[in-house]
């Protein structure tokens, strides 16, 4: 056969396993497609629907979300409400009728006497005539005080600062170059930190007076105010405390009074240099200054597809070799993958990002007060646009998203989402089989390749990207990437204690990252255990030789049986292998598992039982796992943040009826982090390097062998005497394009020189 004969050969080979496999996927897509949606968001006219069918309930007299008063009847937020899993299970697995499709509705009831909070759910979908009140758990009702900051909030807040500094007008000028008022494109503006006070039912933030700029989260003033807006008329609300350069005045009238008798350490801030001129940029702007000693002049490497795509998409259904899954942007809390399946098995009914928290320490009363809870800034909503080449490849397949969540209609957030392939850099696996004569007998290798689906959550100053890794052997991956802005408060020599000098009047405040991720597992079924598998030393006598001894590390494992028996403590050993196992077993006679494997940086950082610690209970575990229960969907919600005193999700009250975990239907609970101690390189950004944590699921005894076997991306090249080495491969190489890899060569030799 010649090489032209060869090479028609496999092409026709390479394309009759496409057409096969493309019309097994495209079966396969169409079932998944067709049935993903029972968890897909809420589409336009849906959320529409939900809107005009509330508006039509008189009895609800609801006012737009922007109406510039606290007290009315608002919307707050419209989503998708998941349907009860076992509801689900028997659409998808048994066949039967699918489960009705709701809204989860939040509105505030600001227009009475005693307002509150009160959620819905509204249906069916896609033409609703029913709502009904959703209890809350244990009883926990939200707070009024706990409800989010809106956007009319901020608009009264501001307005009511423009008022309440008059008397500083002229110190704000004098010490800063900027003001309240009139000020163009000078202006002060602010950050509002949280808990909102010292007890349950409070609502006074410390807010960070800053300049304006590019990046203006790294120009405080010096000045924080404490204002109490937690009456509904705004008229009333009131600035408390004033701090300034690490002195506290009980008014803005105050300070300006003490300020004209000279009686005040005043800090005079450097002018910044004026946007868009040629001068060197503000220290925290984005342009470039300096140089490399190596000039990078050119474009660099780039990730291009000659061939297309390797994934399918269907709506909110994803398949990738044999993966498939379903996903959902969460407008509360946050991307969420559902019915996760290896070749057509689930693995997992849902992987989530539940909460993400940031706990400071400072000098100041803003950077000693602030413990961030996320999902109370709409974490899952501010999901803005992608940049194709720098977010995600520009091969991506970039989604769209629809948030209704403080707004007065759904809004439209485009490319909110990607989805990619990319190569790993490294191979998935790979052996080169020498011989001891300057030669090899084989050398194997398949190409790393991953499908990731990713998102991001701008919270103010931090980025959070989060994805979602899928490899071609089973494993998934959980990875959360920080980056942005850090949250800075003004440099004061006692701040030292808390944190580093970055610039003149800027202190970075150390604090921790924790995120916390729910995971229901379902590996070959709903009936599952977890274990766990540790190494314990044996000291034995040598059997081959009596006279000596022999240490070695034998099998320890460890079988649990109760809730709060598997609720891992920080501080407590986290033993290495974390087993979900099903009764099922393998070829070989194991247990068919899926291990949970965290990479994380992070210990408690706050002491059990302390004030705010109880809206964060869940950060006390590295790993808890529980039984599943429709109640304990969620370990935090959009109200801890505001009322940590008495939050209405307590994430320790999952473990207290400490049931039973053999053969049931389990969840894993994660939490993941980093202490971050900002630096000068942190400057004008955190940067991404060394600012991940997450875990992987890994299959273990679960196939009986590596399922990536299957995978066409294999070489293997064999030596040949007197001739070229044979190479096999079951991807043809590209024969046309653009672009060109060199052709693909392997020697394998090696001699001395």
């Amino acid at each position: 056969m010649t090489g032209q004969e060869a090479l028609l050969l496999g092409w026709a080979m390479a394309g009759i396993l496409a057409l096969q496999t493309l019309a097994a996927a495209e079966h396969s897509q169409w079932s998944l497609g067709s049935k993903a949606g029972v968890f897909a968001d809420l589409s336009a006219e849906e959320l529409k629907a939900v809107h005009n069918f509330l508006w039509s309930q008189r009895e609800l007299a609801l006012q737009p979300a922007k109406a510039p008063t606290m007290a009315k009847n608002s919307i707050f937020l419209i989503e998708m409400l998941l349907p009860k899993k076992q509801h689900v299970l028997k659409f998808l697995d048994n066949g039967e009728s699918r489960p009705a499709r709701e809204a989860h509705v939040v509105i505030f009831f600001g227009a009475q006497e005693k307002p509150n909070i009160t959620e819905f759910a509204v249906g069916p979908l896609p033409y609703p005539h029913y709502m009904r009140v959703l209890s809350p758990r244990h009883r926990h009702h939200p707070s009024w005080a706990s409800r989010p900051v809106s956007t009319t909030e901020y608009v009264l807040l501001n307005h009511m600062l423009q008022e309440a500094t008059k008397p500083l007008h002229q110190f704000f000028l004098n010490t800063t170059g900027f003001s309240f008022r009139d000020c163009g494109d000078r202006c002060l503006t602010f950050t509002d930190v949280a808990p909102r006070g010292l007890a349950s039912g409070q609502r006074r933030s410390w807010l960070i007076l800053q300049r304006e700029v590019e990046g203006y989260f790294l120009h405080p003033t010096g000045m924080e105010l404490l204002v109490d807006h937690g009456s509904q008329d705004a008229n009333d609300w009131v600035v408390e405390q004033v701090w300034y350069n690490g002195k506290f005045y009980r008014s803005p009238e105050e300070l300006a009074r003490k300020y004209g008798n000279g009686e005040v350490d005043v800090v005079v801030l450097e002018d910044p240099p004026p946007s868009g001129s040629e001068e060197p940029p503000v220290f925290s702007s984005y342009r470039p200054r300096g140089a490399f000693s190596t000039p990078t002049t050119v474009n660099g490497p780039r990730l291009v597809q000659p061939e297309g795509h390797r994934y399918q998409l269907e709506g909110n259904a994803v398949l990738y070799g044999d993966w498939s899954f379903a996903f959902r942007l969460r407008s509360s809390s946050g991307l969420q993958i559902l019915d996760v399946r290896f070749g057509g098995e689930r693995v997992a009914y849902e992987v989530s990002v539940q909460e993400a928290a940031a706990l400071y320490g400072g000098h100041t009363p803003a950077g000693m007060q602030t413990k961030y809870m996320d999902m109370g800034w709409g974490m899952g909503s501010v999901t803005h646009e992608l940049a194709p080449g720098i977010d995600c490849p520009e091969t991506a397949t970039f989604l769209h998203a629809l948030h209704y969540y403080d707004a007065d209609g759904p809004v439209y957030y485009p490319r909110a989402l990607c989805l990619f392939e990319m190569p790993t850099g490294v191979p998935l696996r790979r052996h080169f089989d020498f011989n001891s004569n300057g030669g090899f007998n084989f050398y194997g290798g398949l190409k790393g390749q991953v499908l990731v689906l990713r998102t991001t959550s701008t919270v103010y100053n931090y980025d959070y990207i989060w994805d979602f890794i899928f490899y071609p052997n089973g494993v998934m991956e959980a990875k959360m990437h920080a980056t942005g802005y850090i949250h800075a408060t003004f440099y004061t020599p006692e701040g030292l204690h808390h944190g580093m000098r970055l610039h003149t009047h800027l202190l970075g405040n150390m604090h921790t990252h924790l995120m916390h991720y729910r995971i229901d597992l379902d590996v070959a079924g709903t009936k599952n255990s977890f274990q766990t598998l540790e190494m314990k030393l044996q000291n034995i006598t040598n059997p081959w030789s009596p006279g000596h001894r022999l240490v070695q590390p034998t099998l320890e494992q460890t079988q649990f049986h109760q809730e709060r028996q598997a609720a891992f403590h920080f501080g407590r050993a986290l033993p290495k292998y974390l087993l979900f196992t099903s009764p099922k077993k393998n070829t070989w006679g194991h247990q068919r598992s899926y291990r949970v494997q965290i990479h994380s940086m992070v210990s408690q950082v706050l002491p059990q039982g302390w004030q705010e610690e109880k809206a964060v209970t869940w950060a006390r575990y590295p790993l808890a796992v529980t039984k599943y229960r429709e109640l304990e969907l969620y370990s935090s919600s959009i109200y801890n943040q505001n009322d940590p005193w008495d939050p209405p999700v307590v994430f320790e009250e999952f473990l207290q009826n400490n049931e039973n975990i053999e053969n049931e239907d389990l969840v894993a609970w994660v939490t993941v982090g980093f202490l971050h101690i900002p630096h000068s390189e942190d400057i004008p950004n955190t940067a991404t390097p060394g600012n991940s944590v997450g875990f992987l699921l890994r299959p273990f005894n679960f196939f009986p062998e590596d399922p990536s076997l299957a995978s066409r991306d294999t070489v293997i090249v064999q030596p040949q005497d007197g001739g070229p080495n044979h190479v096999q491969r079951w991807v043809p190489e590209e024969a046309r394009g653009c672009w060109m890899p060199p052709p693909f060569s392997y020697n394998g030799t090696y001699r001395p020189v």
